[in-house]
């Protein structure tokens, strides 16, 4: 297998992983929001807060509160899912 094909395959693994990890992230700190006495073992919580709240907090700020929902982690997977699909579409294929 050629060098670049190598390239392309680690650059589409990484955006999976990239795309897996922030979903999980969002996913961990929802959970965490509807159960606040909650406490993950080895920072676990406190690195989902780390990671999702640069993606979210710019969408909570656009988005107006819907009866006292935040819909910012559903409008964050939809954008991750959209940008990680683009991206990977952006790759030619390995050969």
């Amino acid at each position: 297998m050629c060098g670049l094909c190598l390239f392309i395959v680690f650059v589409e693994a990484f955006i999976n992983v990239l795309a897996g990890v922030l979903t999980l992230a969002i996913f961990v700190r929802v959970i965490l929001s509807w159960i606040p006495g909650l406490r993950l073992p080895l920072g676990i919580g406190d690195f989902a807060w780390q990671v999702s709240e640069p993606i979210l907090g710019p969408i909570r700020r656009a988005l107006p509160m819907m009866g006292g929902l935040d819909f910012s982690p559903f409008i964050a997977l939809i954008a991750i899912q959209i940008v990680a699909s683009v991206l990977l579409r952006l790759l030619p294929p390995p050969v």
